[in-house]
């Protein structure tokens, strides 16, 4: 009679199935860490089903029309992770001190800095607000892939709102008496050519459909106000003899294009997995689109 065989010993990524490769470092550090999706579960949060935070869930997560039968598919195309973030970004910041460094006391002509003033500095109030609803789009994303590359985003807009809180007292100390540094919300709530901007932001706010407000800043809105906001502004800013303005918004395109590089992957993996997603997208694009082209046109009246 043989001795009886010992049951293989699971490997620790098991969680991915029946694979035959060792899964990546960004895998094994993002997959099936939402534990709101936990299997096996009656309701996301470890209350009564029918508590508050549970039906928001079911609402405008689960029942969202953007459905796909496996979101943990979807991978982020850079496939960061939290310590590549960091590395990645420390250098970043490296390079804007250099170039706050090596244009400390350059001034600005009084013309352009009234155009920082009413463009720029209260800039911080509508990227702040995308700093929130990229937040709100990672907390209820259906999967940890999503939830991570919208989190990074989050931190990418709070390091805008750092910089353009760190310039705007440079600006407020070289030209005191211009309202640089004190008037920014007077500006972002009643300068007319910031209002459908405003408008848009606290619109998306309230957009409580996990899809939807990823469709509406990641797709739409943030695409079209950072056209103004850092391209026609980097060219404005080249012109009139502020390099460090052309370097900085030059620095934060390249947060921009991997913000969009992932939301256009998201896109194409939902359409992929459920072909229905092409007509909600389309949908929900259909409907911001009015208020994102009337806040790069308003935007692009103050420059």
């Amino acid at each position: 009679m043989s001795a009886p065989v010992a049951p293989r010993r699971r490997r620790t990524f098991s969680a991915f199935g029946e694979v035959r490769r060792m899964p990546s470092e960004y895998e094994i550090v993002t997959h099936a860490k939402n534990w709101t999706m936990r299997a096996n579960r009656a309701a996301p949060f470890e209350q009564n089903p029918s508590s508050v935070p549970n039906l928001w869930m079911k609402c405008y997560r689960e029942n969202s029309p953007l459905r796909a039968d496996d979101w943990d598919g979807f991978h982020d195309p850079d496939a960061l992770t939290y310590k590549a973030y960091v590395n990645m970004q420390s250098l970043a910041e490296t390079r804007v001190q250099g170039a706050l460094e090596a244009h400390a006391g350059r001034p600005v002509t009084p013309a352009w800095a009234e155009v920082l003033g009413r463009v720029f500095t209260p800039s911080r109030f509508l990227f702040h607000g995308f700093q929130q609803i990229e937040a709100y789009v990672g907390y209820m994303a259906p999967s940890s892939y999503i939830t991570n590359a919208a989190g990074f985003a989050t931190a990418d807009f709070l390091r805008r709102v750092t910089i353009l809180a760190y310039r705007t007292r440079e600006l407020q100390l070289a030209f005191p008496g211009s309202g640089i540094g004190s008037r920014e919300r007077e500006r972002f709530e009643r300068e007319p050519g910031w209002q459908p901007a405003r408008c848009a932001v606290e619109h998306a706010l309230v957009t409580y459909d996990w899809g939807e407000a990823f469709t509406a800043l990641n797709l739409v809105l943030a695409p079209a106000i950072e056209r103004v906001m850092l391209g026609i502004f980097k060219e404005a800013a080249r012109a009139a003899g502020d390099e460090l303005g052309w370097l900085l918004a030059t620095f934060l395109q390249e947060d921009a294009d991997r913000r969009a590089r992932w939301s256009e992957a998201l896109s194409s993996y939902a359409i992929e997995r459920d072909p229905n997603n092409e007509a909600v997208l389309a949908r929900w694009i259909e409907r911001w689109t009015p208020a994102a082209d009337e806040a790069a046109a308003g935007l692009a009246s103050l420059l």
